[in-house]
């Protein structure tokens, strides 16, 4: 039988904070109030393990709002289930979390 993925709380924040519809980099930043050099080595850790995927914008739009252009990330089913058993191992990060973006 295939060992659960285990990931650290942080990890763990970031799915949950993609999870919530803060869906690329900056975003995520500013809702944990993680630094770059932290959310940016783990959300291409956690694209590697297959627990997102992420997309690149169209350059024309990102240009058109006169910013680069983003990546978006959003959990595939198996970041569910690994976000799923993150949230049972560290019960606190429910409270951590941010508000849904869009609520």
């Amino acid at each position: 039988m295939k060992e659960p993925v285990r990931i650290s709380h942080t990890s763990a924040l970031i799915l949950q904070t993609i999870n919530a519809g803060f869906i690329y980099g900056f975003d995520v930043m500013e809702a944990t109030g993680l630094p770059s050099g932290t959310v940016y080595p783990a959300l291409r850790r956690l694209e590697k393990e297959k627990l997102i995927v992420g997309q690149e914008e169209d350059a024309r739009k990102a240009a058109r709002e006169n910013r680069p252009a983003r990546r978006y990330y959003k959990l595939t089913t198996p970041g569910r289930q690994v976000l799923a058993a993150a949230l049972e191992r560290y019960p606190l990060l429910s409270k951590l979390s941010p508000a849904e973006k869009n609520a």
